[in-house]
């Protein structure tokens, strides 16, 4: 993978998260990451420019997170996420640098519906391409499942953006645990 400090405009890197319904995974690997990059003690602090998530299906769109998500969030000290679902739109491919679907059958929405697009500037990629175990990892959906993976989707997602991080930002050293 091709690391760099910013978009090829120049621009702080943006990334979108995506997953079905946009109130559980999507949702928790943005407040996730936004944690990480938003917060001014974070060595990656101020160099990503928008993160945002939606969803490939538009069943929840103007609703909040998933209640256990938020619940698993503020277990984790993320108390300060706000969102409102939406459905993934087209001006996303021109806006964001890196796309990323939580599983194998959003990534193949997102790249059906980026050919229709034609635009090439987005990455999109499945979010656990950087599991850090060497394979591709899949968030699963926990909606109809709940309990323990919402906690496992918490954990990938920390992984996940942390590995993300040191791959585009090499130079920069990962913060201690």
């Amino acid at each position: 993978m091709t690391t760099a400090t910013s978009a090829p405009n120049g621009d702080k890197i943006s990334v979108l998260f995506v997953c079905l319904g946009n109130i559980c995974r999507s949702t928790m690997a943005e407040a996730v990451f936004r944690s990480i990059v938003k917060d001014p003690s974070s060595p990656y602090y101020d160099l990503i420019g928008t993160v945002d998530s939606c969803g490939t299906g538009d069943y929840h769109t103007g609703d909040q997170p998933d209640p256990r998500t938020l619940a698993t969030l503020r277990e984790h000290n993320i108390t300060n996420y706000r969102h409102e679902a939406r459905q993934l739109r087209n001006s996303d491919f021109k806006q964001f640098d890196y796309i990323f679907a939580m599983d194998s059958s959003n990534h193949s929405e997102i790249q059906r519906r980026l050919k229709k697009v034609g635009d090439d500037k987005p990455k999109v990629m499945l979010f656990g391409e950087f599991s850090g175990t060497g394979r591709k990892e899949v968030i699963e959906d926990p909606y109809y499942i709940g309990g323990a993976l919402y906690e496992k989707s918490y954990e990938q997602s920390q992984r996940f953006s942390n590995n993300f991080l040191a791959t585009v930002f090499p130079d920069i050293p990962k913060p201690k645990k």
